[in-house]
C-alpha cells in the first residue's frame, strides 16, 4: 500500500506543475495580446500621419516633421518645394479615378526618389510638398534642380495598355530659419501658382521663388 505522504507529495507536485503551466500559458497569451495591441497602435499612428493612397506623410505630419528638421538643421541650407499637377481633373474625367490614383502614386514615388532621404508629403488632392537639404541656395542650382524634378515627373506613366504624361507646376523657396517654414511655403506656393498661370505654352511649368536669405 502506498504511503499517504508520498501520494500527497505527488499530488502537490502535479498541482504545482499544472499551476506553472497555466501561469506560463497566461503569460504567453498576455504577451501575444500586448504585441497585438502595440501593432494596432502603431498602425493607427501610421494611418493618422500618412496618406493612405501614396504612403507619404500627410499635411499634419509634414508640418510636424519639418519643424523638427528645421530645428536640427545645424545651418544646412534648406529648400521648401510645392508642386501641383496640371489639369489633374481631366485625368479623372477622361480615364477614371483608378487611373488618377495610379498617377498620384507614381508622382509620389518619383518625388520621393528625387528627394532621397529628405522629407516629402502629400498635402491633399494632387498637391505635394517637400523640405530638401541642398549644398547651396544659389539660383542657378535651384533652377537646375527644378528642371530635373519637372523632367522626372513628366516621364510617361504606364496605365494598363497605354502610358500618360503629366506635367506639374513647381515652386521653390529657401527656408531662412527654423521659424520661417510657413513663410517659405507661402513663397513656394505663390511661385507654383504663377508657374501654373503661364499655361501649357511653357515647356517647363515651374518658377523659382528667391526669398532674401538671412545673414
Amino acid at each position: 500500500m502506498a504511503d499517504p505522504l508520498t501520494i500527497a507529495s505527488g499530488i502537490c507536485a502535479a498541482g504545482a506543475l499544472l499551476s506553472t503551466w497555466q501561469l506560463r500559458r497566461r503569460a504567453v497569451h498576455a504577451e501575444a495580446e500586448i504585441g497585438l495591441l502595440q501593432a494596432e497602435l502603431a498602425a493607427e499612428r501610421h494611418a493618422a500621419s500618412h496618406d493612405p493612397l501614396t504612403g507619404l506623410p500627410n499635411r499634419r505630419a509634414f508640418y510636424r516633421l519639418a519643424t523638427t528638421l528645421l530645428t536640427d538643421a545645424a545651418g544646412r541650407p534648406l529648400i521648401a518645394v510645392v508642386l501641383d499637377l496640371d489639369d489633374f481633373k481631366q485625368i479623372n474625367d477622361r480615364y477614371g479615378h483608378a487611373a488618377g490614383d495610379q498617377v498620384l502614386v507614381s508622382v509620389a514615388e518619383r518625388f520621393a526618389a528625387f528627394a532621397g532621404d529628405n522629407l516629402v508629403a502629400r498635402l491633399g488632392g494632387d498637391e505635394f510638398a517637400g523640405l530638401l537639404t541642398t549644398p547651396t541656395v544659389d539660383g542657378r542650382w535651384i533652377e537646375h534642380a527644378t528642371r530635373r524634378l519637372c523632367e522626372t515627373l513628366a516621364a510617361p506613366i504606364p496605365l494598363g495598355g497605354f502610358s500618360l504624361r503629366v506635367t506639374a507646376s513647381v515652386g521653390l523657396a529657401p527656408v531662412t530659419g527654423p521659424t520661417q517654414l510657413t513663410e517659405a511655403l507661402d513663397h513656394a506656393d505663390a511661385a507654383m501658382y504663377r508657374a501654373k498661370s503661364l499655361g501649357p505654352a511653357r515647356t517647363r511649368r515651374q518658377l523659382v521663388e528667391s526669398a532674401p536669405l538671412a545673414d
